[in-house]
């Protein structure tokens, strides 16, 4: 069988201005020869196209989810609206963020009302900062929203920004240090959230690497509480750290035994803890139907991207299906942001995917983090560097598949670094709500014409077109390909 890869580029969307756009101040002598010799298109990949409320910029976790589920799934951020709008849900700890991304500043809000409906009497609210799916010094104007909606009722016990509290790559000493803060009161003692906020500024300091800022009482040996980020990857770790007995990840001086923790989704079935709101998983996904054909495939990404080429791709199916093959190469962890190794690891990704070719893999299904990755920095050189190193990779993956016959889709999840500046000039780390490229690239197809107006739900149908394999109905997207 001839080789078919499916290139997902995070992070990376389509956006005319030349301003602050990563990909077009990029040299890609591959990408530009690709797109003038091969059929491309673009693709919806926020908002409702993806299963989100309108207007929410879409995510990797999300943009996976719809491209290896040939369908759209209505996802956790708009169930659980639905559900605060209907006065059905209820309990706080998390991200205190609008980004929409791992968490919204609306659903801590509705938990605030609702702990007053049920005259809770202590409400302690340990707020993660973002700066990185929002602005990078925006977080007072969220304090100062959330200190207008308790009105007198509770109070903010901690602040710290999301690099030390939403660790997703086992740096256990940064979530080491949000723990202490949470459980041993570790931290700057200060009185005022604002002022501390500001003094960080001040200091050159941006929300999301604001060390521990204290103001009030730690969690305690039977206290319940409630973590409400509904996005899973980066809640796991703390998680883990507040109610694994077996922990390992670093010596807990204090381990509250808390008498309740809700998760707000299911960020782990094997943690056995309550979930608001279990997952919908999606049936007959594309890795399903590859595995019932009997066809090899090889899914690999690099540390950042791993669960989303894996997990999320198959539709929240941890096991790999039968004839599934993945290779997890590790992201860099000698440096604390990716500005400054832009190349992370797309290199090793690279030579893996290469030598899965020379072997014969029918299907392979790879993501490159660095676009999405480095974006999130706010460096825009770096992430030109970035775009750089993955046009180079995909250049040599490309050569070979042509070599033995075969195709190369790519697209990306979301869009990011085609904007790395916002309104004032300023960085802008956060996702977009842009659409994002679909290439088809392949001697069969180079006259085939596609259409406009698909979303990231059409690329698994496509895939199955190509491939000659019949689309289950479960999947409502439908093939890009002009008949």
């Amino acid at each position: 069988m001839n080789p078919f890869v499916l290139i997902i580029l995070d992070g990376f969307g389509i956006r005319k201005s030349r301003d602050g756009n990563a990909i077009a101040m990029a040299k890609t002598p591959h990408l530009d020869k690709i797109l003038k010799e091969y059929p491309h298109t673009s693709l919806e990949a926020s908002g409702e196209a993806v299963g989100l409320p309108p207007g929410i910029m879409g995510n990797s976790e999300v943009g996976h989810l719809t491209i290896g589920s040939g369908r759209i799934v209505y996802q956790d951020l708009s169930r659980i609206n639905h559900s605060i709008q209907d006065g059905s849900f209820f309990h706080l700890i998390g991200l205190l963020s609008d980004g929409g991304v791992h968490s919204h500043e609306e659903h801590l809000f509705a938990l605030v009302q609702m702990a007053k409906k049920e005259k809770v009497p202590v409400v302690a609210i340990h707020c993660f900062l973002d700066g990185r799916d929002t602005p990078p010094s925006s977080s007072q104007k969220y304090l100062k929203k959330l200190q207008h909606e308790m009105k007198d009722f509770g109070e903010i016990t901690t602040l710290i920004g999301r690099y030390y509290a939403m660790d997703r790559d086992k740096r256990w000493e940064r979530v080491q240090i949000a723990y202490e803060a949470l459980v041993e009161g570790k931290g700057d003692v200060r009185q005022d959230p604002v002022k501390a906020v500001q003094e960080a500024y001040d200091q050159h300091v941006t929300d999301e690497f604001i060390k521990p800022l204290v103001f009030g009482g730690r969690i305690q040996d039977g206290d319940a509480g409630i973590f409400f980020n509904f996005r899973p990857d980066r809640a796991r770790e703390l998680t883990q750290a507040l109610t694994d007995p077996n922990f390992t990840g670093f010596e807990r001086k204090a381990w509250p035994q808390l008498g309740m923790f809700v998760c707000m989704t299911e960020y782990d079935q094997t943690y056995g803890l309550p979930v608001a709101f279990p997952p919908q998983k999606p049936k007959r996904v594309l890795a399903e139907l590859l595995s019932e054909q009997g066809l090899a495939q090889f899914h690999t990404a690099e540390t950042e991207k791993y669960a989303h080429v894996t997990y999320f791709l198959n539709g929240g199916i941890e096991p790999p299906f039968p004839g599934e093959e993945r290779s997890l190469i590790p992201s860099p962890r000698e440096v604390a942001t990716y500005d400054k190794k832009p190349e992370m690891s797309a290199y090793a990704v690279t030579e893996g995917v290469l030598k899965k070719l020379e072997a014969g893999c029918p299907v392979i299904l790879m993501n490159f983090a660095n676009p999405d990755m480095v974006a999130h920095s706010g460096v825009l050189l770096a992430t030109i560097q970035a775009v750089e190193v993955i046009d180079g990779c995909i250049g040599k993956i490309v050569d070979q598949v042509l070599k033995q016959n075969g195709t190369v889709m790519i697209t990306s999840d979301h869009g990011n670094c085609e904007q790395m500046k916002d309104e004032h000039g300023g960085p802008h780390t956060a996702h977009t709500t842009l659409p994002v490229p679909f290439i088809l690239i392949s001697d069969q197809y180079k006259t085939s014409k596609l259409r406009s107006g698909g979303g990231l739900q059409d690329v698994a149908p496509t895939i199955l077109k190509i491939l000659q394999i019949p689309q289950a109905p479960e999947m409502t997207g439908k093939s890009l390909i002009i008949p």
